[in-house]
């Protein structure tokens, strides 16, 4: 559970708190976004086979404008149950739309596959989304083997003894007194790249186990790739900005932020990963830097965030006698 030094982080945003709450026994785990005083919200799904709650209410034509949190888990649609918990824990501390007969708390959220990993019997719940918000604050989020990172690995194209251990990471940007910061738990079927190098970091790895194997070039290669459940993996994520957004704006804020995992994420938004990006725009800076630069700072954000997600990661061998080094473990060998 490290952090990744000065790369800045989603609560460098004004009006922005994170929370984890991870089950070391699978493990697996939970990441809430909350915004107390509510966010202009967005959201784009590009993977075929997501797991979500609550975006229909997101769109641009639709009523409510704003919501209060994002909630990210683990643990497959099981894990969207910890949404619930979060809307009792914001109601309990006077947060929510007031409709009159009381508050209802708005919280979208978004679950990755990760029951691979250990006893699949063990997935986040109410109790955990509870736990979460519980822990939220403005302090810089923990990253790697935390909360709806737990439980991510990535390289898994052939086959999961090959896989590797991701996590959760994030990042910021800033522009002027515009910040865009991203929280991205990545446990995508492809590999994660550095846009710097544009070599992988984390994959899937070779026979022997020690190096990598580049996933897009093998299958280019003609190597076959193993069979793969629809929706075993997916990267999900936040990204936020204290810049003054419409829900129209906000939508498209998060279409643009998926050229970040594009750029870090290889292959991506396949058939068996249900990639989801949430937008909140809590409005608090006094500036505006205009569609073209937000997009660019919310792609280069959420690129860095996934690429804090692999170094940050730590390799572990679960329950089920499943080893998943991560990257550092491969830079040693």
């Amino acid at each position: 559970m490290q952090q990744t030094p000065g790369a800045g982080s989603i609560t460098d945003v004004a009006g922005i708190e994170v929370g984890h709450h991870t089950d070391t026994r699978r493990p697996t785990g939970c990441s809430v976004v909350i915004a107390r005083e509510g966010a202009v919200a967005g959201v784009d799904v590009r993977g075929a086979a997501p797991g979500t709650r609550e975006t229909d209410l997101l769109e641009p034509t639709h009523l409510v404008q704003q919501v209060h949190a994002v909630m990210l888990a683990g643990g497959s649609a099981w894990g969207l149950d910890a949404a619930s918990g979060a809307m009792r824990w914001l109601e309990e501390h006077g947060i929510g739309l007031d409709v009159g007969a009381g508050l209802v708390p708005l919280v979208p959220a978004a679950v990755l596959f990760d029951l691979y990993v250990g006893d699949s019997r063990i997935r986040p719940d109410a109790a955990a989304g509870y736990a979460a918000c519980a822990a939220a604050s403005r302090v810089r989020p923990r990253e790697g083997n935390v909360g709806a990172g737990a439980g991510a690995t990535v390289g898994k194209l052939f086959g999961p003894e090959f896989a590797m251990k991701s996590g959760l990471g994030s990042a910021a940007v800033r522009v002027g007194d515009v910040t865009v910061g991203a929280l991205i738990a990545c446990n995508a079927v492809g590999d994660i790249i550095d846009p710097r190098t544009a070599l992988p970091i984390a994959g899937a790895r070779t026979a022997d186990g020690r190096t990598l194997r580049g996933t897009t070039a093998a299958l280019l290669r003609g190597e076959p790739p193993h069979p793969l459940i629809a929706g075993s993996n997916t990267t999900i994520g936040v990204i936020a900005t204290d810049a003054k957004l419409t829900k129209a704006q906000a939508r498209r804020l998060a279409v643009s932020a998926h050229d970040g995992l594009a750029r870090a994420v290889s292959p991506v938004h396949t058939m068996a990963d249900g990639d989801t990006l949430f937008t909140l725009a809590t409005g608090k800076a006094s500036g505006f830097p205009g569609m073209v630069v937000l997009a660019a700072m919310a792609a280069e954000a959420v690129a860095r965030a996934t690429v804090h997600a692999a170094l940050a990661a730590r390799g572990i061998t679960t329950s089920n006698a499943l080893a998943l080094p991560a990257a550092g473990d491969l830079a040693q060998s």
